[in-house]
């Protein structure tokens, strides 16, 4: 079974490679995109199932016995985030043929889409350091396809401050793994893990963790590193945008949770109670620019920086039921963000317009669209039954056990705040006089609400289900406070 490891790597590489040579038969890439994108969420979704139920899988690529060999490990962290990330697939599969890309699909968008997926899928399963750097390198290479597709002006603006930052991380990512490597001797997770703990060098260990924060909190976006993302994530077409707002930041996120529930936790009083004061502050900061624009796509590209906020937040306090509301709260923040980024985009389509302002009573002529944006503004602020409301409870609940109340004070503060800049494009947008846009016409969202939809529906199961989910984050953060399981697992010891 071992070689299930594998599978959500190669499934969307052959995916991407075969769409290559389908690249100017667009209905026919249209049907493979959706084939395959089904076929990797079923895929996914029986590997997240065989490892909760049986335990990890380590994959020793070309029989070389681990730590000697490109090592994948798929435990329950990377597993649900790996079929996480196929969900928000399937609905980007089904949504991009009306998105409005036109020829664009013909600029190999669909092997791109799959190239990137095949990034963050890698990233979320490698077993060292300078694979989870690779697999970065090529959900990147995607992502800077995907952002200039079309060549609008505004699109090489934003594309070269996104190119230019993630260079300048990248760069120093390979620096701080050469730095790690030369202090411990190999690349491999779990035997970097294992040999910490034996280097009398922690002085030189924090600065070399603090350098890895910094490059995963770039491509995260925590304050006060976030300055890059909104207007990058704003000028791609919304199906793009979704990909970016789900996953990108997400690799970023992921990658503090392992290096620092594993690798780095000689000095977690140092390390994590700065986490928390930049929780806090991105928190802080991502809602300010949520509030302070009229523009429907800001609003949600802003709302991704406090919600990585609350992630941090869990990492920094580090207890069991902090780190569940994180990976709880990561787990259906992928989805949310891929749903409002769609979603938005067909609201800024129907109305001619991305300006808030220019919008009034679109509730009038499309209902549906108006009540599934509302469900979102409180799937988003946390209001129970949704899964947000898992997440923070969680969250607040390690906060108040650790003795952190100003964190959680800011915590509840924002979610109203949050709440309040998704119920404003409501409120202005769709409430109002049935006449105010009587002049707009109407257009269709077919094939347009159904992936939205589809999202919804999988937050709300989130939600209600949360007596069968919650058991399983729960091992989860258990397991990651036991880096000794994880180290066994690989090395077979």
């Amino acid at each position: 079974m071992s070689n299930l490891a594998v599978l959500p790597i190669i499934i969307p590489l052959i995916s991407a490679i075969i769409l290559v040579f389908f690249n100017s038969k667009t209905n026919i890439s249209r049907i493979l995109t959706r084939a395959f994108s089904l076929i990797g969420l079923g895929v996914t979704g029986y590997i997240a199932w065989y490892v909760i139920e049986n335990g990890s899988i380590i994959l020793e690529t070309g029989d070389w016995i681990a730590p000697y060999g490109i090592i994948l490990v798929v435990d329950a962290l990377s597993a649900i985030l790996v079929l996480t990330t196929n969900i928000v697939a399937v609905a980007c599969a089904f949504y991009a043929p009306h998105a409005g890309l036109g020829e664009k699909e013909k600029f190999y968008f669909y092997p791109f889409f799959f190239f990137l997926i095949t990034g963050v899928s890698g990233a979320f399963i490698t077993g060292d350091l300078f694979n989870l750097f690779v697999f970065f390198e090529v959900l990147l290479m995607a992502s800077y396809a995907l952002i200039v597709l079309g060549g609008d002006k505004i699109q090489f603006r934003e594309s070269l401050k996104y190119l230019l930052i993630n260079l300048f991380s990248s760069m120093l990512f390979v620096t701080a793994v050469a730095f790690l490597y030369g202090v411990v001797g190999t690349i491999n997770m779990a035997q970097i893990a294992q040999r910490v703990a034996e280097v009398d060098q922690q002085g030189i260990l924090t600065t070399i963790a603090m350098l890895l924060f910094f490059v995963f909190a770039t491509k995260a976006a925590l304050f006060p590193l976030y300055y890059w993302l909104p207007n990058s994530y704003v000028v791609p077409n919304p199906v793009v945008s979704a990909l970016f707002g789900a996953l990108l930041t997400k690799v970023g996120i992921y990658s503090i949770i392992r290096v620092f529930s594993l690798i780095f936790v000689h000095d977690i009083h140092l390390t994590h109670e700065f986490f928390i004061w930049i929780a806090g502050l991105s928190m802080i900061f991502g809602v300010v620019g949520a509030l302070s624009t009229n523009n429907i796509k800001l609003i949600v590209a802003y709302n991704i920086i406090p919600a990585i906020g609350y992630i941090i937040m869990g990492i920094g306090i580090f207890n069991q039921e902090a780190l569940s509301g994180s990976i709880y709260y990561l787990m259906q923040d992928m989805i949310v963000k891929a749903a409002l980024f769609l979603l938005v985009g067909v609201i800024a389509y129907v109305a001619g317009t991305s300006d808030l302002r220019k919008m009034s009573g679109l509730i009038h002529h499309y209902p549906v669209l108006g009540w599934v944006l509302f469900a979102f503004a409180f799937v988003l602020a946390g209001i129970p039954p949704f899964s947000g409301f898992i997440g923070k409870l969680l969250l607040l609940e390690g906060a108040f056990a650790d003795g952190e109340i100003v964190i959680s004070i800011i915590a509840l503060l924002t979610s109203l705040l949050i709440l309040y800049s998704i119920i404003k494009i409501f409120i202005r947008g769709f409430w109002g006089d049935e006449n105010a846009m009587k002049n707009l016409e109407k257009k269709s969202t077919k094939g347009l609400i159904a992936p939205i939809v589809f999202l919804l529906v999988t937050v709300v199961i989130l939600g209600v289900g949360a007596e069968y989910f919650y058991p399983i984050t729960d091992a989860i953060a258990a397991y990651l406070l036991d880096p000794q399981i994880y180290i066994d697992s690989v090395l077979k010891e």
